[in-house]
């Protein structure tokens, strides 16, 4: 798969099937991704990846909190200016109406909408996950490094096969990640990427990209 082929193929998958992903998989994955770039070399990530009892584990917890209705801990990031201005605010509708008619959900229909919610704390079904930190002392450019770095890992498992879905949400919960990680002090979860093979019944869903001309300006002669 090249990477051109990577990039158009990789989304974000809400199902996976639950067959195991080899370690050495991950792991050849994970060191290919340590050559992402990063201001002066920083390399500002700090991965845990869960696979077997210990995700099970985590998500089953998880899962207790979410129907206790504990609504998540105090969040140590924003994760959306409060306030979106126009173009985003219309991009971020148009992609919430567009993955809720993929999975055939109405607007009215709140319990649905919730449970789609609740699902990214079972990673989607899938069978391993890797959990993100950086320093909380670390400023924005090392949290873009974050992006890029992450970026590099979904591309690079989409070359072995597998499918991945970057979820912000377990951040909501990010005391119970811990409590399985344990992660030093001093670390901020950025996020979750659930990882796996597609389920067969999937939904194929792809949200729409602006145009180019929309986000990109050429300045030449």
């Amino acid at each position: 798969m090249d990477v051109y082929e990577a990039v158009a193929s990789r989304r974000a998958v809400r199902r996976f099937s639950g067959d195991p992903i080899p370690r050495e998989t991950l792991e050849r994955v994970l060191s290919a991704a340590a050559r992402s770039p990063s201001g002066a070399n920083l390399q500002p990530w700090h991965v845990y990846v869960l696979t077997g009892a210990p995700l099970a584990e985590l998500k089953k917890r998880t899962a207790e909190r979410v129907a206790e209705g504990d609504p998540g801990d105090e969040r140590e990031y924003q994760m959306y200016p409060p306030e979106l201005k126009s173009p985003y605010r219309e991009r971020r509708s148009a992609a919430a109406e567009q993955r809720y008619a993929a999975l055939g959900i109405s607007r009215e229909d709140r319990r649905s909408r919730e449970a789609a919610v609740a699902a990214n704390w079972d990673c989607f079904g899938a069978p391993a996950a890797l959990f993100c930190y950086i320093d909380r002392d670390m400023g924005q450019a090392q949290w873009a490094d974050l992006g890029m770095y992450l970026q590099t890992v979904m591309l690079l498992l989409r070359a072995e096969g597998l499918h991945t879905c970057p979820q912000m949400a377990w951040s909501v919960y990010c005391r119970t990640v811990a409590d399985a990680v344990l992660p030093p002090p001093g670390l901020i979860l950025f996020c979750g990427v659930s990882i796996g093979f597609e389920a067969p019944a999937a939904c194929h869903d792809r949200i729409d990209r602006a145009p180019l001309a929309e986000t990109v300006t050429f300045v030449d002669g």
